[in-house]
């Protein structure tokens, strides 16, 4: 059987996947070869579609989730397409195998009227940590930035003449993003306040630990879902949670998708539709509770 080095590294180091991403393929792969092993399938060339269906078919009697399925399904006919264009096949045995139906999961998001009083009602420490807090939720809410890249941002990453932000998001893809008045106070606030704490920023991220460190991923979802827990009783309180709510908020406000795709640093308009049925629902109930016959 053929390794998979070279595909990983094709993904790698062409294709610019992420850590997690070459994680995910290479566990999926793995698990493949063991199954067609298990058949006494050693060549890449005895692999066909039914050996492929068969696969598919086991994941799902073992109960796999449909979004899992489909997204080991992607892998192989990644797979069998680098090794078509290697010269290895002539022809992807992965290919006219249908991935398993995902149902929608509408996006869950806190209302405005939580999120302005998580922000303008209730207090927050006067100390750097409470700060720093308090810009977290403010520049989720108000850049709808995913954690990894609020966690990476570094103080060039700020135009605050300017008043936009640099993200570097999926994909080593930078956007930028821009900031209201409020945001841009609060960023000088906090960098006044860091530095008076810290001294001169050495560890090279804009939010840094209450030991001057530089911030990780655990600490800033800790904050959001300890804030947010005082505003809504959503099962979800993350990062993630803040993106929807800034989306959706925008949407309800007469945002143009296309607009709000870019600011989120989707790939696809596809990924941004999924909250028009939020915005949908919004319309209905205005519909139901203004027009005279309803």
């Amino acid at each position: 059987m053929i390794s998979i080095k070279s595909f990983l590294k094709y993904l790698e180091f062409e294709k610019r996947s992420s850590g997690h991403t070459l994680i995910a393929y290479r566990c999926d792969l793995e698990q493949f070869f063991s199954f067609c092993y298990n058949k006494e399938i050693d060549e890449i060339s005895a692999v066909t579609t039914r050996i492929v269906r068969s696969w598919v078919v086991q994941l799902v009697n073992d109960g796999m989730a449909p979004k899992s399925v489909s997204r080991k399904i992607t892998t192989l006919k990644s797979f069998f397409k680098f090794l078509m264009r290697e010269g290895y096949i002539e022809r992807s045995p992965a290919e006219g195998v249908t991935t398993p139906k995902i149902p929608k999961k509408l996006p869950v998001f806190v209302r405005d009227s939580e999120m302005n009083h998580l922000l303008d009602d209730i207090p927050f420490a006067d100390d750097y940590e409470g700060v720093r807090d308090k810009l977290i939720l403010e520049l989720f809410y108000g850049s709808g930035m995913r954690l990894s890249e609020l966690v990476g941002l570094t103080d060039r990453d700020f135009d605050l003449k300017q008043g936009i932000v640099r993200v570097l998001g999926k994909y080593n893809k930078d956007r930028l993003i821009p900031m209201y008045k409020q945001l841009i106070h609060m960023i000088e606030q906090y960098i006044k306040v860091r530095n008076m704490e810290f001294g001169m920023n050495k560890a090279n991220s804009f939010f840094l630990t209450g030991k001057g460190e530089m911030v990780y991923h655990k600490l800033v979802y800790r904050t959001v879902n300890k804030y947010l827990a005082l505003v809504t009783t959503l099962h979800k309180k993350s990062p993630h949670v803040l993106r929807h709510s800034f989306a959706t908020s925008l949407l309800n406000a007469g945002a143009d998708i296309n607009a709000i795709k870019e600011l989120l640093g989707h790939a696809n308009l596809n990924a941004t539709q999924v909250y028009t049925h939020s915005s949908f629902e919004r319309i209905t109930d205005i519909y139901n509770q203004a027009h005279p016959r309803s």
